[in-house]
């Protein structure tokens, strides 16, 4: 589960900003929040949902890049010539040379953890993993870059013996991250790692608003007989009139374990689903479309819902949510997220000021980006302002107490 994550010199984001997921503890609505699973250390209530809104161009998306750069960094080899997908805050020169930085606490199988990373779009430039057993801070290793090159600290409780962490140094590039060498190549009896780096790569979801996104879900979860009947249950919940799902696949890939799936760019051949086909139910009878001929709303629909369907993750985040929705359906699906029975978390951009009803959130659920005077992203959540916690927040908003609203001359 993320607790907190905060960012610097990174796109539009200039001087630290922090974005939290821990519940402000005198708020009503409890059901709103839950109590993350740590083995012997009490941490505070983390909330299911989060909002984030602004106008265009103030960091919303920004945000969501920080969230996907581990992921995207733990889950590839970079080449020598491939840039890394980090940028300075362009607007001071100052900063211009010096690295992104991004730190995430988040909680995976029982522990907390603290991840430190630094970039520039050549090198990685520092990267330190902390961990918190049973609430007792103890450091797994830290790498930094100086004028005299790479240099490693490895922590006592790290796993493996000297020899096997001089390999894993020595089988990290300057832009790849240690962590993904360390787990690739240790034993699998080997796991102290392994927990951190699996989070690290898979744990935030990063729900897209395109094809190739549901293209890649697809063929996973081709033959996995449960998800199409679910996925129809559930379009069917928010008066969508789809009666059933098939995925028409090649049979080699249903028959693949998930996961192997791919793309072999040299030969120029594709493992992927065929097609994707909705039979629609209606009074005259039923007709079969491919899902590329359904509305955007309802691409959108099964894009975000097969995540959360196939549990692959328990953390969801979407650029942009209500993108083709009707604001009913988005308040349902957040409504669903917080029924959950299991603990959850789901990240989202929005437009939809008829979501700031504090009969389905709270108040520290709702945060605002805006771009300072010099351009950078400002972030706050509305409980940082003053107010009672029942007050109208959409009237609030737009009369300009919490700023973050576009200024149209």
């Amino acid at each position: 589960m993320l607790i907190e994550l905060s960012i610097s010199n990174f796109y539009s984001f200039r001087e630290e900003q922090t974005f939290s997921m821990v519940a402000t503890a005198k708020l009503q609505k409890k059901e709103n929040t839950f109590s993350p699973e740590v083995e012997k250390e009490k941490l505070p209530k983390l909330l299911k949902v989060a909002a984030i809104y602004g106008p265009n161009a103030s960091g919303k998306s920004n945000l969501i890049k920080a969230l996907e750069l581990v992921g995207k960094l733990a889950a590839r080899l970079p080449t020598a010539t491939e840039a890394l997908p980090v940028a300075p805050f362009r607007f001071d020169t100052a900063l211009a040379n010096q690295p992104s930085r991004i730190t995430l606490h988040f909680v995976s199988q029982k522990i907390r953890y603290e991840f430190n990373l630094s970039a520039t779009s050549e090198r990685i430039t520092e990267e330190k993993l902390t961990a918190y057993p049973k609430g007792k801070e103890a450091l797994l290793y830290s790498r930094q870059h100086t004028g005299q090159g790479e240099q490693y600290t490895f922590g006592e409780q790290l796993e493996g013996d000297k020899a096997l962490h001089s390999v894993w140094q020595q089988l990290t590039n300057p832009k790849m991250l240690f962590i993904t060498q360390a787990v690739a190549n240790s034993s699998d009896d080997m796991k102290q790692l392994r927990a951190p780096f699996e989070w690290l790569k898979s744990g935030l979801s990063i729900v897209e608003d395109d094809m190739g996104h549901w293209n890649k879900l697809a063929q996973t979860v081709a033959g996995i007989a449960p998800i199409a009947p679910q996925l129809s249950a559930f379009l069917q919940e928010v008066d969508v009139p789809i009666s059933s799902i098939r995925f028409d696949a090649p049979e080699p890939l249903i028959n693949e374990p998930i996961g192997l799936a791919s793309v072999d760019s040299g030969n120029k051949t594709e493992k992927t689903a065929k097609r994707t086909l909705l039979t629609h139910k209606t009074a005259l009878g039923e007709a079969e479309f491919d899902f590329t001929e359904e509305s955007k709303g309802t691409q959108n629909l099964a894009g975000f819902w097969l995540p959360w369907l196939m549990k692959a993750s328990r953390i969801l985040v979407a650029d942009e949510l209500d993108s083709s929705l009707h604001p009913n359906i988005v308040a349902a699906l957040i409504k669903k997220h917080i029924e959950a029975e299991q603990p959850s978390q789901l990240i989202f951009t929005t437009h939809d000021t008829h979501l700031m009803d504090t009969k389905l959130m709270r108040r520290d659920q709702f945060w605002l980006t805006e771009r300072d005077m010099n351009g950078a992203t400002q972030l706050r959540s509305i409980h940082q302002f003053e107010g009672r916690e029942s007050e109208d927040l959409e009237k609030r908003y737009y009369e300009g107490r919490y700023r973050a609203l576009p200024f149209v001359r």
